[in-house]
């Protein structure tokens, strides 16, 4: 019996010491595992919430960007016409001095032929008057016959 009474009492001291295992180690190892899978379990959470953000983040910047870039696109066409407009405005306005100054040089050379005109018909005259006063051998006097001299001008 004494093979007995050892296995009994190696019976009793095992079942002792799984109640004292089950009373006092048990729970609060069971707590820190509880704890750590609590953590693991936050962390694969925060994981996937970063990368959730992460990949929104990701979205808004696309968004921005191709917003930036039509943006950009927008201003360069409106620069574009901008500056398309402000070389038409440059053509007509060149145009129109061009006009002006044809215009205005026109009517100076009309002037300038005008009083070229004028200025023979004086020299003419009084070169006629010159030639009748050695024709007539005397002398015409200018005042008493201007309106002959006028309407010679006006011939010429």
């Amino acid at each position: 019996m004494n093979l007995n009474a050892t296995l009994f009492a190696q019976f009793v001291v095992f079942f002792i010491l799984a109640l004292f295992t089950m009373k006092f180690v048990w729970p609060p190892l069971m707590k820190v595992l509880d704890e750590r899978a609590e953590k693991i379990a936050n962390g694969l959470a925060a994981a996937d919430r970063g990368k959730a953000e992460m990949a929104a983040a990701e979205k808004r910047a696309q968004a921005e960007l191709a917003s930036a870039r039509d943006e950009g696109q927008k201003r360069i066409n409106d620069a574009e016409k901008r500056a398309q407009a402000i070389i038409e405005e440059a053509k007509r306005t060149a145009s129109e001095e061009a006009a002006r100054i044809i215009a205005q040089a026109r009517a100076d050379a009309e002037q300038q032929v005008t009083h070229a005109r004028e200025e023979l018909r004086n020299q003419v005259a009084t070169i006629a008057v010159k030639g009748a006063e050695q024709i007539l051998k005397r002398e015409v006097n200018a005042a008493a016959h201007a309106d002959l001299l006028n309407q010679l001008k006006t011939e010429l």
